[in-house]
């Protein structure tokens, strides 16, 4: 068996391109997280480079509200787990589009939209495991850096986490395929023999 690839971030267009649905792969460098209202703000306000504190082009986003405690001056990541991707499915293929996300984490997939927008700028989806919240916040090495904190509160806020091995699998690639989809046909086409 083929062990896992092992991806030092950022993403570069090879990285993306070399990536196929179903690939495991454990994933080390910097990534930001962004929910809901972070998408939002994005795709309404459309924030100038200069404006958002990191680089977002090549960079792989992480659906996750995460839970964090304030030790002294520092942020400890207590709880990561991946936030359902179709929550922001209305602004992901904007936001891809718009700042040049090479990645994008979350669970149980996303939609058409999305899945153009993959394709078009070479850009990949991986889904991580639900449930594994403590796990998760454990590959998280070092929080080094939050945008807004203070108006949008630690679970919308984005954070730019320093992982470790951060374990996923490819769900949808830059090649236009989608397991979530191949997964649903399956399971009707399965359940429709089982009704006949």
């Amino acid at each position: 068996m083929v062990g896992p690839k092992k991806i030092k971030l950022p993403l570069s267009s090879e990285d993306v391109a070399g990536l196929k649905v179903g690939d495991l792969v454990l994933l080390s460098g910097n990534i930001v997280s962004g929910r809901d209202r972070m998408h939002k703000y994005l795709v309404e306000k459309r924030p100038a480079p200069d404006d958002i504190p990191f680089n977002l082009s090549g960079a792989v986003i992480y659906h996750c509200g995460p839970v964090i405690k304030k030790v002294d001056d520092n942020y400890m990541v207590i709880a990561a787990g991946p936030t359902t991707s179709m929550r922001v499915e209305m602004y992901e293929a904007a936001v891809i589009r718009e700042y040049g996300i090479k990645g994008i984490i979350g669970k149980g997939g996303m939609s058409g939209n999305t899945l153009r927008a993959l394709q078009e700028t070479g850009c990949v989806y991986f889904n991580t495991i639900g449930g594994a919240a403590v796990y998760l916040a454990d590959r998280i090495k070092k929080i080094l850096d939050v945008w807004k904190l203070d108006e949008f509160g630690p679970t919308e806020a984005m954070w730019l986490f320093e992982v470790d091995e951060f374990p996923a699998i490819v769900t949808m690639d830059a090649h236009g395929n989608n397991m979530h989809r191949d997964i649903e046909e399956l399971s009707l086409r399965k359940f429709s023999e089982l009704t006949r």
